[in-house]
């Protein structure tokens, strides 16, 4: 009905975005830290590996040592052979890729975009993580230029066929938000002292989607998503 998908990885949240993402397209998922956007970036990842793709995965925050032992833990095929994870944090001593294309990329988005492209190129990555994009945001010095900067990424991404997945702690309305295909929010909510994690999709291009907030789990396997069940806010 709604043409071809590709799986997040999380089966109650394809069922939400009516069978899966539109591939080729760029998709934000934002919340606050503990929320389980760097869980839910990695199901992404693994479901492009599961599925014979190449993958891509920058990390702009948690270094890469700390993400493979967290996520080994949850059973993602973090040494496969297709999953290409990049270190590009501020306190990386090196940033490990041919050439250290990303040697400087954490400053400039424009640069990010020219490495990233230059990847796929030389592998066909079909899938792209950036973990947090917020990262990028923060050391940019003007509004306009990054935005500018941000929408050529998107439609750089998009010309060489490539699915970005990126995160982002910003809680407010950003740029970012109104030049992507898809925005997923992820939210804690204390009701009464118990502790309650909602997903809700705010935005999907081109599809029909699940409005309401659906309850999630972040389990010794990862993310569930209960896509039959809705929070009801007091």
């Amino acid at each position: 009905m709604y043409g071809k998908r590709i799986s997040t990885g999380i089966p109650g949240l394809d069922v939400m975005l009516r069978g899966g993402l539109i591939p080729g397209r760029t998709y934000l998922v934002k919340g606050a830290p503990g929320t389980g956007k760097t869980t839910l970036a990695m199901h992404f990842a693994m479901a492009g590996i599961a599925n014979g793709e190449n993958v891509l995965y920058v990390t702009l925050e948690e270094p890469a040592e700390n993400l493979r032992a967290d996520m080994a833990k949850m059973g993602f095929r973090i040494n496969d052979s297709r999953f290409t994870l990049i270190d590009a944090t501020p306190t990386s001593e090196r940033y490990v890729l041919v050439e250290d294309f990303f040697e400087s990329f954490a400053g400039s988005l424009e640069k990010m975009t020219n490495a990233i492209r230059e990847q796929i190129r030389e592998r066909h990555y079909t899938r792209v993580v950036l973990d947090p994009v917020t990262m990028l945001k923060l050391t940019a010095s003007d509004e306009m230029e990054y935005r500018k900067a941000f929408l050529g990424f998107v439609k750089s991404m998009m010309r060489m066929r490539a699915t970005v997945l990126m995160t982002s702690e910003l809680q407010k309305t950003d740029i970012e938000e109104y030049l992507v295909s898809g925005v997923m929010e992820l939210r804690m909510f204390d009701i009464q002292g118990t502790l309650y994690r909602g997903l809700k999709i705010l935005k999907f291009r081109g599809s029909g989607f699940d409005h309401s907030m659906r309850p999630y789990e972040i389990t010794d396997r990862g993310i569930v998503v209960h896509h039959d069940r809705v929070i009801s806010l007091p």
